[in-house]
């Protein structure tokens, strides 16, 4: 059974930062991609930023470019949101996404429960 746990969310003042972890367990995943996306209350669910599980290709939303980094450690089968700056609008469940779908821009079909990330002005 596929699990993606998240951790590492929190509260935060603007200009903060915070690293959210998603640690896979079950299966690997090849060089699929695997990111985060995040939903904000009344809002739809957005890409934030995906990885190659080799880490050879990435993608960031424009809002978070600059602000957000993206990283994979293999041998943990851990992925990594590394976000600075942080602006309230960045306030957000944010969930880790994974499965066997090449497009970067496409999810995959297991999530991980969520993690808070609530960023005050």
């Amino acid at each position: 059974q596929v699990q993606l746990v998240e951790s590492g969310g929190g509260l935060v003042q603007a200009g903060g930062s915070l690293r959210l972890s998603c640690a896979a367990s079950g299966r690997t995943f090849g060089s699929y991609p695997v990111g985060w996306f995040r939903q904000a209350p009344g809002k739809e669910r957005e890409l934030v930023a995906r990885i190659s599980w080799s880490g050879g290709s990435t993608y960031y939303a424009d809002s978070v470019k600059g602000r957000f980094t993206i990283s994979t450690d293999n041998a943990k089968n851990t992925v990594y949101l590394q976000m600075n700056s942080l602006k309230p609008e960045d306030t957000a469940v944010y969930y880790c996404n994974a499965g066997t779908i090449a497009s970067m821009a496409t999810a995959g079909r297991y999530w991980g429960q969520g993690t808070q990330v609530t960023v005050s002005s």
